[in-house]
């Protein structure tokens, strides 16, 4: 802690225009006094320290130079971050002081769980790595205090594997993520660390296959539901490259002209692509991307297959069947996205092409 007393006296002295020696005479105090003062060789005494800074109309506090630090748990969060954000070491003297004042607090703990994790990356020694580790097994015993839906014991322990990973302990590591692999949340971290640290790609792929598949589908619903956001603020242009680069990514991925689900979904794609041209007022552009759409609907519809064994990666996936929400048919989709999307120019659009195609 730093007190900047001395350099304050000064300071206010000189803003009052005074001479040291008409500041001694205020003050009942010798010259020698205030050099001394003024230049950190003696500090007052308690009772003067009062009379100084009633003299100079300050608190202690700013006379002293001491900033008073707000010891909230959530303005230490912030501190801790500021400090990881620049990488500044000081953030583990924090944590040390932020786990004297809140031991049993789960966002204290849990918190600078994640900041001796942040460090440990590059660490010698792994003292740090080891600390985090300390903390996540402290966190889990805490976690009935988190109100965070977003963290649970499956999480921390996806936090744990990869501080495991730092020392080197890769099978402790991926044994941790296997047991806590419900929904898959951790195929990916367990495939990449099977092919990449221990070379075991065969028993690699299975886990790989099931990321790849999980995270395609998380995407596209993100990418599309941003879009869609995007759009509404009249942010026309970057919904429309998110919906392009989506495509893009899903394109190399299915192989041969057979139909299945990947096709169905991609219907959806360039329906809420057409939506978006419509807002610009751009109805050529709606009824090209809808004409595709519908080609693709009767293609599906004609053969429909809910696999998805023409996509290239990931291979051998002939046990998955996939449906969305939308509806049975890639029509019922289509029609209930437009429906859904409250679109009265494009489901103009759509009809009129439909009435065509009849």
């Amino acid at each position: 802690m730093k007190l900047t007393l001395a350099e304050n006296i000064r300071t206010f002295r000189k803003e009052r225009r005074l001479t040291q020696e008409q500041f001694a005479e205020a003050m009942g105090v010798t010259v020698g006094s205030v050099y001394k003062w003024e230049t950190g060789q003696a500090t007052p005494e308690l009772s003067m320290l009062v009379e100084i800074a009633d003299f100079f109309d300050a608190s202690m506090d700013v006379l002293l130079g001491y900033k008073v630090k707000d010891n909230r748990i959530a303005a230490i969060e912030e501190r801790l971050r500021e400090f990881c954000r620049v990488r500044d070491p000081e953030a583990l003297a924090e944590a040390e002081k932020a786990l004297k004042k809140y031991p049993n607090s789960f966002e204290v703990v849990h918190g600078c769980a994640q900041v001796y994790a942040f460090f440990g990356v590059g660490s010698k020694d792994h003292a740090e790595t080891r600390r985090a580790l300390e903390l996540y097994e402290k966190a889990k015993l805490l976690i009935l205090q988190s109100h965070d839906p977003r963290i649970s014991e499956q999480t921390i322990s996806g936090e744990m594997a990869s501080a495991w990973l730092l020392l080197g302990e890769c099978e402790k590591s991926i044994e941790l993520l296997k047991k806590n692999n419900a929904g898959g949340v951790y195929s990916n971290k367990i495939g990449v660390t099977l092919a990449l640290y221990l070379k075991k790609h065969e028993e690699a792929e299975p886990f790989l296959a099931e990321a790849l598949l999980r995270h395609t589908i998380g995407l596209l619903d993100s990418v599309v539901g941003y879009a869609l956001v995007l759009s509404a603020r009249g942010e026309y242009e970057g919904a429309k490259r998110m919906l392009s680069g989506l495509v893009t990514y899903l394109g190399p991925l299915k192989e041969g002209e057979k139909a299945d689900f990947a096709d169905k979904v991609m219907t959806n794609i360039y329906a809420v692509m057409a939506h978006i041209h419509t807002l610009e007022g751009k109805p050529a552009e709606a009824a090209a991307c809808l004409r595709d759409v519908l080609a693709a609907v009767r293609k599906f519809d004609a053969t429909p297959d809910y696999g998805i064994q023409t996509l290239r990666y990931p291979a051998n996936r002939s046990d998955v069947i996939f449906n969305d929400s939308l509806g049975a048919t890639a029509a019922d989709s289509v029609e209930m996205l437009l429906k859904l999307l409250g679109n009265q120019e494009l489901t103009r659009i759509w009809k009129e092409l439909a009435d065509d195609e009849r």
